[in-house]
């Protein structure tokens, strides 16, 4: 209500996939096929670590490749394309923030996980595994082996045919904010990435002084 009755006009980037706005993110292929299961809306984190273990390493998977600006990008299991940069891929999990939505740049994070020993990797390492990949671009091609390929965009389950292009549109959106408004949030704690392995994986974790 503030920013109606003395607010400030904001102009911010405003992501396009296929033709279609989006605000803050486009998932394609592991996060992709979570949200298309009905049973996602109820449950959201239990559902993906149910599915999470056959997605990444289980028979069948699903493998994507990208064009980033002008790297290739191949065999990804997961791709997420967001609206400016996040501050780390840390930052992706429920509180996630990005300093700035008027840099004009896509960000980029891509998994690759070959097998059990990988996906270790990147449950200890995080960030700083090889499984994962980390860009920024101004426009990113997703292909497939099929016509179409489900696409989350800003959370919602759709199908869109290949190749899919992002793109962004700078400061092509106007936004009303109160002058007098909270600052930039204290960083979120980074993500315990061996504790949501260990769920994915359903091994449970031991006390304080247990032996391995």
């Amino acid at each position: 209500l503030d920013a109606l009755t003395d607010g400030e006009e904001l102009r911010i980037d405003l992501g396009d996939v296929a033709g279609r706005p989006f605000v803050n993110t486009v998932s394609f292929g592991v996060y992709a096929d979570v949200v298309q299961r009905p049973e996602y809306r109820d449950d959201k984190a239990g559902t993906v670590f149910t599915l999470m273990p056959d997605l990444l390493i289980g028979e069948g998977v699903r493998r994507l490749d990208a064009r980033v600006d002008g790297t290739p990008v191949s065999a990804q299991q997961a791709l997420l394309v967001s609206n400016n940069p996040y501050v780390s891929p840390d930052e992706l999990s429920g509180g996630g923030r990005r300093p700035s939505l008027d840099d004009g740049e896509l960000g980029v994070l891509g998994i690759r996980v070959e097998d059990a020993a990988q996906a270790a990797d990147l449950a200890v390492r995080g960030s700083q595994s090889t499984a994962l990949t980390v860009l920024t671009a101004h426009r990113v091609e997703v292909t497939a082996d099929t016509d179409e390929i489900p696409v989350a965009v800003d959370g919602e389950a759709l199908r869109m045919p290949t190749p899919v292009v992002c793109t962004l549109r700078p400061r092509a959106l106007r936004v009303l904010v109160p002058r007098d408004r909270p600052g930039v949030p204290a960083p979120a704690p980074s993500v315990r990435w061996r504790k949501v392995f260990d769920l994915a994986f359903g091994r449970r974790e031991r006390p304080a002084g247990e032996s391995h």
